[in-house]
């Protein structure tokens, strides 16, 4: 028998009993620290996603707001490497977990410079992103809802590990829609039960599973072609005609209506006389003024009889006939093919996208190059 020389018995020790589970986190709280499973064991990490910035934010000024809660040991925001310019975001990383838990509580949604950041734990693992596991797509939104208030709408199912209301780049204004990530399926499921159909601020919302467009049932199956810059004097005979070597076409559209048209703009000369050209311009004017008016005063007869007016023959011409505007419909220069066939349509689009075709615009001709895409519903 093998021998253990730890005191006196000969049976091996018992072995050390496993560690207590964490707790678990408070509904509608943020989700516990991310682990990493890298480097053979596991780890909480400390590291959090600062978004939304606004483009003058700098370490300098992120390490003076995230300091007060606990002490930072880096932080990093995300630049162009060509330009420099801030990238929009930053990473904030603390020497404990706690803190960086604590700085996500009570910061998310916290104005830097009057913009509300956006936090989120840092998850370098890219393919939790993409697997799609518990996140949602809301639309129908109203405008004025922002990124804290679909949070606090939706952190009542579950642990959010982020949460973004879509808005115009230029404008910044919502485009009534946006994305919740859940830290579970079941969480997600939970928030589609209770809030698809409901009203949020007065607005009826659609919410549902996000499906990636390549992953879409009808990714590898539509027909439907989408096409703009369609010279104006074609006709669906002649839209036809073009497309029906690449197979069978179910049908063939191109919407009509009254075309808007915009007043071209007049072109301004401006001609610079050189000085000495116009002094000698004045001074011939204003002799010819002087001789004019002694001319005159020699001239004048001492008596001028008025001379009878003649009649002048008036010569009319006769007025341009004001074009009358016709009420019937006008090609938009857009429209929609439907073939029978996806592999017809996809050589189409591979085909026909950017072809040019001569045409006749304003009576001047010219080229324009032919749109051709898959028509999105």
């Amino acid at each position: 028998c093998t021998l253990y020389f730890t005191g006196c018995s000969t049976n091996p020790p018992p072995p050390p009993p496993p560690p207590p589970p964490p707790p678990p986190a408070a509904p509608g709280g943020p989700p516990p620290a991310a682990t990493s499973n890298s480097g053979g064991g596991n780890f909480l990490s400390a590291s959090l996603y600062i978004g939304d910035l606004l483009p003058d934010v700098n370490e300098g000024l992120l390490y003076e707001i995230f300091n007060a809660v606990g002490p930072v040991a880096s932080i990093r925001v995300c630049r162009d490497a060509v330009t420099r310019r801030s990238l929009g975001y930053a990473y904030v990383n603390y020497h404990n977990a706690a803190d960086a838990e604590r700085a996500l509580d009570s910061m998310n949604f916290t104005d830097i410079k009057g913009k509300a950041c956006r936090i989120m734990w840092s998850q370098r693992d890219p393919s939790v992103r993409r697997s799609g596991v518990g996140n949602i797509f809301v639309k129908n939104l109203q405008e004025n809802i922002d990124n804290k208030q679909l949070y606090d709408t939706f952190s009542l199912f579950g642990n959010i590990l982020s949460c973004k209301v879509v808005c115009d780049k230029e404008t910044g204004l919502s485009k009534g829609y946006g994305y919740v990530h859940y830290e579970t399926n079941e969480a997600a499921a939970n928030a589609i039960e209770k809030l698809d159909g409901m009203l949020i601020d007065g607005k009826e919302v659609q919410v549902g599973m996000f499906v990636r467009r390549d992953t879409r049932p009808d990714q590898a199956s539509w027909t439907n072609c989408f096409l703009k810059n369609i010279p104006y004097e074609w006709d669906e005979a002649r839209l036809r005609q073009e497309f029906e070597p690449f197979g069978e076409i179910a049908s063939v559209s191109i919407s009509m209506g009254k075309r808007k048209v915009f007043p071209k703009k007049k072109k301004v000369v401006v001609v610079e006389k050189k000085e000495g050209e116009e002094e000698q311009g004045d001074d011939d004017a204003a002799s010819a003024e002087e001789g004019a008016a002694e001319t005159t005063e020699e001239e004048k007869p001492a008596e001028e009889e008025p001379a009878e007016e003649e009649p002048a023959k008036e010569e009319e011409e006769p007025a341009a006939e004001p074009e009358e505007e016709s009420n019937e419909p006008e090609s938009l220069g857009f429209g929609f093919i439907n073939f029978v066939e996806h592999e017809s349509a996809a050589k189409a689009v591979e085909e026909m996208n950017e072809k040019e075709f001569e045409t006749t615009e304003d009576g001047e001709a010219t080229t324009k190059a032919l749109f051709v895409g898959r028509a999105q519903k």
